[in-house]
């Protein structure tokens, strides 16, 4: 297939480029370039004759126009968000013109041009999004397809909103769509403003390693490469108008995940052992979302699949990894907002 990839150049973005160039697809990057994208993630193909880059943005209808017209996808896989909480609660207006307007304007432009290609059976547009948009879990319990939406931060909301945009378009347009929410990613090329890349920064540079609350809020962890494995199973496999929850089976406290974290680096860093002992407890998030879990039954039942990384393997991986390229990472810290603490302002 070719396929237009938006947000190419951010995190799970760049992962399913890489993996989809690497399986034979042709792949246009359509990336805006803002604070937390770098081609740098997608370097590895940057020569290769299936990929192509596309500086846009996904709010500018002509750009989209000339873009569809110039290179006839065979599907979009819509990444492009703007994805930290803390940033939406500060700034939330940010979200709604990229998560909302962004993806409406994408809609009305990929139902332009399935129109003008005589509406392909076989044409597809997959719209990836979070489990935050189904709100907090208390100690049991799973998210599931069918759960309802309660969004509880501008991000979540914003993302709510671009989700019933595309089912929408389903059902009103006739727009071939797939959907999928996924729980919490981590691995490789991970913007340092996020969880895990910010303790193992930290951690390295000796500096204290925040934890929000209590670090009792409770996350499903999912592996960058293979959220970008399910995503390509979804593209190619999911019938017209499904959606599926895409998780790790790895839940774990803040608290425990930080830990292992540390503990790793330990092993790999031991001249500045203990790496705990940075742990410093900060204020809480605003509307901190107690827990957030996938049922994964229906991708594993209807797709056949499942993620093939566990928590300490990929956690070993990332660690790792971070330890290898400081050359990719260490700039980065010098871009808006990184290193700062953010979402305090309500």
């Amino acid at each position: 297939m070719k396929i237009l990839v938006t947000g190419g150049a951010g995190f799970i973005g760049s992962a399913v480029v890489r993996l989809a160039v690497a399986r034979g697809h042709s792949v246009v990057n359509l990336d805006a370039l803002t604070y937390a994208a770098c081609l740098e993630n997608v370097a590895s193909v940057g020569n290769s004759p299936r990929y192509a880059f596309e500086r846009a943005d996904i709010r500018d209808r002509a750009a989209l126009d000339r873009i569809f017209e110039q290179h006839a996808p065979d599907a979009v896989m819509h990444l492009a968000a703007e994805s930290h909480v803390d940033r939406s609660i500060d700034g939330p207006g940010d979200f709604i013109e990229s998560n909302v307007t962004g993806t409406f304007t994408l809609l009305e432009a990929a139902r332009a041009y399935w129109t003008r290609q005589g509406k392909p059976e076989g044409f597809r547009f997959h719209h990836i999004s979070t489990d935050e948009v189904f709100g907090s879990l208390g100690p049991t319990g799973k998210f599931t397809e069918d759960t309802p939406y309660d969004p509880r931060s501008p991000y979540s909301a914003s993302k709510a909103a671009s989700d019933h945009l595309v089912r929408a378009w389903h059902e009103t347009y006739g727009l071939p769509v797939v959907l999928t929410n996924c729980s919490n990613n981590y691995g490789p090329f991970h913007f340092p403003e996020k969880l895990v890349p910010v303790v193992i920064l930290n951690a390295l540079a000796g500096k204290p390693i925040p934890v929000y609350g209590k670090g009792e809020n409770v996350r499903d962890w999912l592996y960058v490469e293979d959220h970008a494995d399910a995503l390509l199973t979804v593209l190619e496999k999911g019938p017209v108008g499904r959606s599926y929850n895409i998780g790790g089976e790895n839940e774990a406290r803040n608290i425990d995940l930080v830990r292992t974290i540390c503990h790793l680096l330990d092993e790999m860093r031991p001249a500045n052992a203990p790496h705990d002992r940075l742990i410093t407890f900060v204020a809480d998030r605003p509307g901190h979302d107690l827990r957030y879990a996938i049922d994964p039954e229906r991708i594993r039942a209807e797709l056949g699949w499942r993620p093939s990384v566990t928590l300490e393997e990929g956690l070993r991986r990332t660690v790792r990894w971070y330890l290898e390229n400081e050359a990719w990472w260490r700039p980065l810290q010098q871009r808006r907002g990184v290193g700062e603490r953010l979402g305090v302002k309500a």
